[in-house]
């Protein structure tokens, strides 16, 4: 590890100061630091000093600066602080989470001497050690503290292992002791560990030993139970010093041992188990080292140091970006922070066993940790910031990681699937799979709770592709395993875990109860299926529906709908559930049923009333109906009965629903609830247990209750039972109302069931026959004697049995009353041939036969056919003679109909030929149906059927039995015909399979061939005959190609044109059918090089515009294909591509178009001898758009139309224009045609050439023409040239230019005369140019049109100008009228006497003009002073726009009072903006303060800004203080004469005023001693006006003045109040405010919130240790003092009364007695301070308490008393 500076934290003092301790929060977000002056200052993650307090001593009798702080630790939470004290206390300091808040001590611990160190392992538990050797233990959550073990050695270090289970302290006796809380399996012993050589001042505890160090300058490490491992000795350096302190890294690798200017380093080798020492970490002037503290996450290191400096280091051992997403910082072997760079997140990578930690990878969308050391596996979730380690064995970086679920990371490795929760060491779980889909994978840990079960962890995975196993991961057993017939492709488990889904490859999905084991289809063809996240509802697809099962309980119920897609997914939120189903190219929502599927969360949740309320909203369906049920079930299940009978209601179970009412009802009266007796009764018997109810009722000895139950419910036994058991008295009436009950209700026979049990027989009998049951009358009879005796009632009985239908009872009846032969037909009439051939056997012999077979009829027609058998075979050999045949055939029948086949063969054997040939084959066919052939063609030759014996052979494949069995009974052509004939049959049949190989047997494949090419089975058709004509494959595959290509079956066409080598015609065959993405596989497949290029070239010609270009994108072949369409001439297409996707390369497409329009122009003249300009038209325009008009030109320059030729250079290539006229100007000259070739090269714009031609001709008139039209600015040049020439004629110079203007006058061209006037220019003589000018105007004036002459006068007056001629520039300009110009002129001149004169008579309304320019000309030139003279306003506003305020109000006070206070104003805001409000309050008492309104807010902000500026609570600001109150009494003075006078501005201002006499006043007191009291007084009094003083710095004068003068309850409640009132301007609200100590007093409540602080840090700091101090001592009373009145002292309102007192003049307070009046009403003083304040006036001679008495005469109208003078 390397130690890196990063900053200081705190900058060293020149002197000692060390800081004596520091510590890391838990949660690295604060860092605290104690210096030697006991505050503790806080600093951020980032070094940035953000709060501080400060500590309080035990006693603060003993003073401020009693004792040092020797320990400090925060508590795991980070909330807390703890502090050590050297006098013999710790306080625990609440901190609170957040920067800023309230530092409030809420524990302490008074302890018998000094605390020397301190750490804070675990919640609640503080450890720390004393002077006099003991280690302590301290409860923060009982408040006490005991002993944990005791020496007789001071405790000079103190420190805990990495996880906090065990300290070590070390004593100035050099002893180690070492202490577990929890040895955490360790076996390590504890106690005294080791006697060290010196005092251990730096002790560490590291992962692997102990190292110690002190004053000896040397470095030892231990082992865990003591021994010496390795020494490292330095002192023999001498430049190393004894070692202070030291500290353990987070990880427990690492130790750090300060020194002096020095730190050194120890880190553990694993490979090598020992320490090794890093380079030093040596800082000149750090001095020596007193405080450690390492970053909890194991990345900042810092030192605290003798001189109180605090430095911060990084810790690191390598630092990588991984990514360039995360930063990966080793700050140990073991621990990795890892952060991530765009958010700043940070998560702690740790080894918990010490290991190193090797690469670090982030999986699972940049999400998940993995990371391997040599034993275990680390896994971390970076959103949760979940992270596990895991035992895990190396297995060569083989693992396969799955982070699918959010929860939990599925891992496979060699076969085995191990699941790993986040935030959980152990492994989850551990199974055998070779199935590593996540589809095939569900886990669910907790997703949802439920009622009853903490932990609910279930594993769903595949054991094979057909078995599913569910795993109880907490229990680790297995809790069910599925079967299924075929093969498993995906499966869900539920977020509860009780349902499974499963879907097979058929796309059949299934339903599994983990419960009750039961295994559902729901669904088939199903392509989507998946759990409505946060529910048990379930979405999926079967073709074209959406299927929604609301309640899964009820799978049969399943709510459908029509899509038109594919579903792609679930969206849940914002209250609502959409399933995005994606129709062609659109995504369309479609929203489930929110209330049907919050009804299953409600259920889970046990909310069953939410659950209600969601069901009310809902129409009833088929849906809503199984979930009014469900609830119901639930609701009672819960014994919410009025949910119940909600239910019920919504069901339609009206019954139910009012019982639940009744019941409701009773719970309601019952004052048990559900639990009242008659309740639970109820309930059983709504679920009909009713002996359950009875048991209830019998319980609470409610018989009555019991028996109404049943009689309720006319269940008369049970009633009559629970009588009988009870002995109940009305027994036998029960019985007789039961009887008569039954008889009213037409109950005959529970009537004769009664009567029966009571013994009367023939009344049962009489009541069953009326009952209309003549059977049961008959069984009683028949159980009787006594009865059977009775004739006349057996007959009865008898007869009503026949009538009934009941033969056989009547039978037993007869046969009992011995009468055999109605007996007999009664049997047989009702069916009963057992008794019937019983009785006939012994009655009557001969009817046997017959019954046996009427028997077998019977058994026939009931279907009972192998019952039957043997009745027709006993029939059979009892009447052998009779009727044998007719018995044999219907005994064969039931055998074949019973399927008794063995019976069957059997009889058939025993019968002729004739009859048993018809029933062989059956039997046959059975035979042949199970497969036994050898039986089946037995039975068929048995009943001559051989050729049915060879179709059972031939269907069943058996073709070598089946031609054995043709050869021995057919000849050879006649079992070919067989053979071709019955596969024909096959061949209608479908069967072609069995037809080839009849076919193939019998040596005809030609014919099979033919069939399958009939039938269109090629596949076939094409192995026949590879198989039998080899030679004919080839031709066969291309014949087959052509056909199916006519049947479209173009894929199948293709596999045969490829087998024939045909692959053009697989393209060709493509083409025409429009499949260009086949043709362009099988050309890329099977062509040459280019086919496939040349196919997408044809294919995105097909397509054209955009799905061309996208096409050709894709195959990478857009800019070839460009070029190879405008190679072949297709330039359509070239430009449809170039124009979507490659514009670049339109012109270039262009160009090539229009050199193919000019090459096909000049073949036509080839060819044809003629030329096609609508050719060139093309080419001109093509050339154009490809941005080369210029070839256009040359093309018709070469073609020479010159018409067209210019026509497209002027139009495009202006360039080009110019060269085409010239050419043409040539043509002209050379003809001598000047004025053509003139106009030419005009056109040309190239006059300099026609220039050249007329001089070269001589031609100086049409040369200057041209020159002065076209090119004038060469006119002079030419003029110049000229005049040379007609110098040699005798003009010379200028002079010649002036002859040359004159000739032009006297020839009359006063136009050109005038423009060669205006060219003359300075050449030395100025008048001649004057001249020049002059006369140039003067003949325009004269001779030249008017708008032409005031063109030269606008030229030549400007020019005068220019030399100073302003004079006669105005008077050009007044001969055109021009006045303003004129005016102007005379201006710029600054001859301003004469522009007045000019504005005045010729234009008056330039008179202000003038003016104004004047004005502005004495501003410039800064002649104020002659300003003054013409405009004193606008001179007073140049001295304030020049800042020369003393000037200004000099010259205004000059002027009248009004403007003089307009600019006394203008000044004094000034100044205020400045901040200098005492020079703007100087003004007003210079100037005196004047009652204008717009002025009051000048005189408040400055009685603002005084009150609330700092420094003037003294003696010295008494000059200030009277300056403003003078000021405001002059106001107040003139307020009174105004028109405000007595408006709520002057009482405002009159307030003011007495605020400014109480501070004069204040300050003058306080220069006088004995008048202390006096201005703690009118501090005091101050605070009933903080609605227009700073609140906060009103109460901390008034607490400091009252504490000053020994008013400690007053102070501490002013100085409470003051430490609110910072609180609240922090928070930025006075709501907070507790105003109880101030109820029943005139100090307001609601003030203004001051925007700032008005009082310093530090002093705020001292304010507030004393206020902790007072409220930790509580011998204070937090009241204020009360006087006679029982009101607060210093309050002008008496509340109980709600008198007003009026306030002493001297100090504020009310007046109660002894009252000095002055003659201003309202004025007055009380005695005993008037004269003390006189007193002390005689005793000091203080001028400043004088001029307070001056003061109050002035106000007051005078002193009361004229004996004190003021000299």
């Amino acid at each position: 590890m390397q130690l890196k500076h990063l900053r200081t934290l705190l900058s060293p003092q020149d002197g000692a100061a060390k800081v004596t301790c520091m510590a890391w929060s838990q949660n690295n977000a604060k860092f605290a630091v104690c210096t030697v002056d006991r505050v503790v200052l806080l600093y951020d993650e980032h070094g940035e000093r953000r709060d501080k307090f400060s500590t309080k001593p035990a006693d603060m009798k003993y003073g401020r600066k009693s004792y040092m702080v020797k320990g400090m630790a925060f508590s795991p939470d980070s909330t807390k602080i703890a502090i050590g004290q050297t006098d013999n206390i710790i306080y625990v300091y609440k901190i609170g989470e957040d920067w800023g808040d309230k530092k409030v001590i809420c524990n302490k611990f008074i302890q018998t001497s000094a605390v020397t160190c301190l750490q804070w392992p675990a919640e609640y538990i503080i450890v720390f050690g004393l002077a006099e050797g003991k280690v302590r233990l301290a409860n923060t959550k009982t408040n006490k503290s005991s002993t944990i073990y005791g020496t007789d050695s001071y405790v000079v270090s103190l420190t805990t292992n990495c996880s906090g289970k065990g300290i070590l302290s070390g004593h100035a006796d050099g002893t180690i002791v070492r202490y577990f809380f929890d040895d955490e399996g360790s076996g390590e012993s504890q106690g005294k560990l080791v006697n060290h050589p010196c005092p251990p001042y730096a002790l560490a505890w590291a992962t692997h030993s102990i190292v110690a160090a002190g004053c000896d300058r040397r470095i030892v490490a231990y082992g865990k139970e003591g021994h010496v491992l390795q020494t490292f000795d330095y002192s023999r350096d001498p430049q190393e010093r004894e070692f202070t302190t030291a500290a353990t890294s987070p990880g427990g690798q690492s130790v750090v041992l300060g020194s002096y200017d020095r730190l050194r380093v120890l880190n553990w080798s694993p490979r090598r188990s020992i320490w090794e020492e890093a380079k030093p970490k040596e800082i000149a002037n750090l001095y020596t080292v007193t405080a450690l503290a390492w970053k909890r996450d194991g990345s900042r290191l810092c030192a605290g140091t003798l001189c109180g400096g605090v430095e911060q280091f990084d810790c690191c051992l390598r630092r990588s970006i991984y990514k360039n997403k995360f930063e990966l910082t080793y700050v140990g072997p073991s621990q990795v922070i890892v952060k991530n760079l765009s958010s700043g997140t940070r998560v702690i990578l740790k080894s918990h066993y010490g290991y190193e930690v090797e690469e670090v990878k982030i999986l699972g969308k940049e999400r998940y940790l993995v990371a391997h050391t040599s034993d275990t596996l680390l896994l971390g979730d970076l959103n949760t910031n979940r992270l596990s380690e895991v035992a895990w064995q190396g297995s060569g970086g083989n693992e396969k990681y799955f982070f699918e679920n959010e929860n939990v990371c599925m891992i496979f490795n060699a076969g085995e699937l191990t699941l790993v929760e986040y935030g959980s060491n152990d492994t989850l779980g551990s199974v055998r799979t070779e199935f590593m889909n996540p589809h095939l994978i569900s886990v669910r840990i907790n997703e949802r709770r439920q009622r009853g079960m903490e932990e609910n962890k279930k594993l769903a995975y595949l054991v094979d592709i057909k078995t599913i196993a569910i795993v109880d991961l907490i229990g680790g057993y297995n809790i069910g395993t599925i079967s299924h017939e075929s093969r498993v492709d995906w499966l869900e488990l539920n977020e509860t875990g009780h349902k499974l889904l499963f879907r097979d490859r058929k796309l059949r999905l299934h339903l599994y109860d983990i419960e009750s084991c039961s295994k559902t289809m729901i669904l088939n063809f199903c392509s989507y299926v998946q759990w409505v996240p946060g529910s048990d509802v379930l979405v999926a697809q079967n073709r074209n529906s959406l299927c929604v099962w609301y309640n899964i309980e009820a799978p049969e119920r399943v709510t459908m709908s029509s899509i038109r897609g594919d579903v792609i997914g679930l969206e849940r939120g914002g209250g609502k559930t959409e399933v995005m189903v994606t129709e062609g190219v659109t995504t369309v929502a479609y929203t489930l049923d929110e209330g049907l599927i919050e009804f299953g969360t409600a259920i889970d949740d046990g909310n069953y009333t939410r659950a209600t309320a969601f069901l009310e909203t809902l129409e009833m369906t088929p849906e809503t109906e199984a979930m009014w049920k469900t609830l119901s079930k639930l609701a009672l299940e819960a014994r919410q009965l009025h949910i119940a009978e909600r239910c019920f209601s919504a069901l339609g179970h009206v019954a139910k629903a009012r019982f639940l009412h009744e019941t409701n009802e009773i719970a309601d009266q019952g004052g048990e609830g559900t639990d009242f007796y008659q309740v639970r009764a109820r309930l059983a018997m709504l679920e009909k247990n009713y002996k359950l109810a009875e048991m209830i009722f019998l319980e609470q000895n409610a018989v009555e209750e019991a028996m109404d139950m049943y009689q309720e419910l006319h269940r008369w036994d049970e009633c009559i039972a629970v009588a009988e058991a009870k002995g109940h008295p009305a027994l036998e009436k029960l019985r007789r109302g039961y009887y008569q009950w039954l008889m009213d209700t037409q109950q005959e026979e529970r009537a004769g069931e009664l009567q029966e049990s009571q013994g009367d027989g023939l009344a049962a009998i009489s009541l069953y026959l009326k009952a209309g049951l003549p059977a049961r009358a008959a069984r009683l009879v028949l159980t009787r004697e006594e009865l059977l005796a009775n004739t006349e009632l057996v007959e009865h009985i008898t007869t009503a049995l026949i009538k009934g239908e009941l033969y056989e009872r009547a039978g037993d009846l007869f046969e009992k009353i011995r009468n055999p032969q109605r007996a007999l037909e009664c049997y047989c009439k009702g069916n009963a041939f057992m008794k019937a051939v019983e009785l006939a056997r012994l009655a009557f012999p001969v009817e046997v036969v017959r019954l046996e077979e009427a028997w077998g009829d019977h058994l026939v027609q009931q279907k009972q056919l192998d019952a039957a058998i043997n009745h027709y075979i006993e029939a059979r050999h009892i009447y052998v003679f009779l009727n044998y045949a007719r018995c044999s055939i219907k005994a064969i029948e039931a055998a074949l109909g019973a399927r008794q086949w063995k019976k069957a063969i059997y009889i058939l054997d025993l019968q002729d030929r004739n009859t048993a040939s018809k029933y062989y084959p059956r039997v046959a066919q059975h035979y042949a149906s199970l497969q036994e052939y050898e039986i089946a063609e037995e039975l068929y030759i048995k009943g001559d059927r051989t050729k049915d014996a060879i179709d059972m052979y031939t269907q069943a494949g058996r073709w070598e039995q089946a031609h054995k069995l043709a050869m021995k009974c057919m000849r050879p052509e006649d079992v070919s015909v067989l053979y071709i004939t019955q596969a024909q049959e096959m061949e209608k049949q479908g069967k072609y399979r069995e037809a080839e190989r009849l076919y193939v047997t019998v040596e005809e494949p030609d014919l099979a061939i033919t069939m399958f090419k009939k039938h269109k089975l090629y596949d076939d058709m094409i192995r026949l005959v590879g198989k039998h004509h080899p030679d004919l494959l080839s031709d066969t595959h291309l014949h087959l190609g052509k056909e199916l290509e006519t049947e479209g079956r173009l894929q199948e066409a293709e596999y045969h044109y490829l087998k024939a080598q045909e692959w053009k015609a697989t393209v060709n065959m493509y083409r025409s059918n429009g499949l260009w993405e086949e043709a362009y596989r099988v050309a890329k497949a099977h062509g040459g090089a280019n086919a496939h290029k040349h196919v997408a070239y044809l294919w995105a010609k097909s397509l054209g515009g955009e799905a061309a270009v996208r096409l050709l994108n894709k195959l990478g072949l857009l800019e070839a294909a460009i070029d190879h369409a405008a190679d072949n001439c297709s330039f359509e297409f070239a430009f449809e591509l170039s124009r979507l996707a490659l514009k670049h390369k339109t012109p270039e497409i262009h160009l090539r178009y229009a050199m193919y329009l000019e090459d096909e122009v000049w073949i036509l003249l080839i060819l044809y001898g003629c030329l096609s300009f609508f050719f060139f038209e093309e080419a001109e325009a093509e050339f154009i758009r490809a941005g080369k008009p210029k070839e256009a030109v040359l093309m018709f320059v070469h073609n020479q139309d010159w018409e067209a030729a210019q026509r497209v250079a002027e139009a495009h290539d202006p360039d080009s224009v110019a060269e085409v006229l010239v050419g043409q100007a040539r043509g002209a000259l050379e003809e001598k045609d000047f004025q053509k070739a003139e106009g030419l090269l005009l056109r040309a714009q190239r006059p300099g050439l026609a220039l050249n031609y007329y001089k070269e001709a001589g031609l100086w008139s049409d040369a200057l023409r041209i020159c002065k039209d076209y090119v004038p600015g060469q006119l002079e040049a030419l003029q110049e040239e000229y005049e040379r020439e007609a110098t040699k004629k005798g003009a010379r110079g200028m002079e010649g230019l002036v002859e040359q203007a004159r000739q032009w006058e006297q020839a009359g061209e006063y136009s050109r005369a005038v423009d060669c006037y205006l060219k003359v220019r300075d050449s030395g003589s100025s008048s001649l140019v004057e001249k020049c000018w002059m006369k140039a105007a003067e003949l325009s004036i004269k001779f030249l049109p008017p708008q032409r002459s005031l063109e030269v006068v606008r030229a030549v007056g400007p020019q005068l100008i220019g030399i100073g001629k302003h004079s006669a520039a105005a008077e050009l300009y007044l001969n055109l009228d021009l006045v303003k110009e004129a005016i102007d002129a005379f201006i710029e001149g600054e001859e301003w006497n004469k522009a007045k004169r000019v504005a005045k008579e010729l234009d008056p309304r330039y008179e202000d003009y003038v003016d104004q320019h004047y004005k502005e000309f004495l501003k410039n030139q800064g002649k104020v002073d002659s300003l003054v003279g013409v405009d004193v306003v606008a001179a007073l506003d140049l001295y304030v726009e020049q800042g020369q305020w003393d000037k200004c109000l000099e010259t205004a006070t000059k002027q009248n009072y009004k403007i003089l206070h307009k600019y006394v104003a203008l000044y004094a805001t000034h100044l205020i903006r400045e901040g200098g409000y005492a020079q703007a309050l100087a003004l007003y008492v210079q100037h005196g303060a004047p009652a204008n309104p717009q002025n009051f807010n000048i005189y408040k902000r400055i009685f603002t800004d005084m009150v609330s500026s700092p420094g003037t609570n003294s003696a010295e600001a008494y000059h200030t203080w009277a300056d403003l109150r003078d000021v405001l009494f002059n106001l107040c003075e003139n307020l009174v004469k105004s028109s405000e006078a007595n408006s709520p501005a002057h009482e405002e201002f009159e307030t003011m005023l007495l605020i400014a006499h109480y501070y004069a006043t204040r300050s003058a007191a306080q220069s006088v001693k004995q008048l202390e009291t006096v201005a703690a007084r009118l501090s005091v009094s101050l605070l009933r006006h903080t609605q227009l003083l700073p609140a906060d710095k009103a109460f901390y004068e008034a607490g400091t003045a009252a504490k000053a003068v020994g008013w400690e309850n007053m102070a501490f409640i002013f100085l409470n109040r003051f430490l609110d009132l910072t609180d609240a301007i922090e928070e930025g609200t006075l709501d907070a405010l507790d105003h109880s100590d101030f109820q029943d007093t005139d100090i307001p409540f609601e003030v203004p919130l001051p925007a700032k602080q008005h009082v310093p840090e530090a002093q705020r700091e001292e304010v507030r240790d004393w206020v902790l101090t007072v409220s930790m001592d509580q011998r204070l009373e937090q009241v204020l003092p009360r006087d006679e009145r029982g009101a607060y002292e210093a309050s002008l309102v008496a509340a109980s009364t709600g008198v007003r007192a009026l306030p002493c003049l001297i100090t504020g307070y009310p007046i109660l007695r002894n009252k000095i009046e002055f003659k201003r009403p309202g004025k007055a003083a009380n005695k005993d301070n008037w004269n003390k304040f006189l007193m002390a006036i005689k005793t000091s001679h203080s001028p400043v308490c004088q001029d307070v008495l001056k003061f109050i005469s002035q106000w007051c109208g005078g002193l009361p008393s004229t004996s004190f003078s003021f000299q």
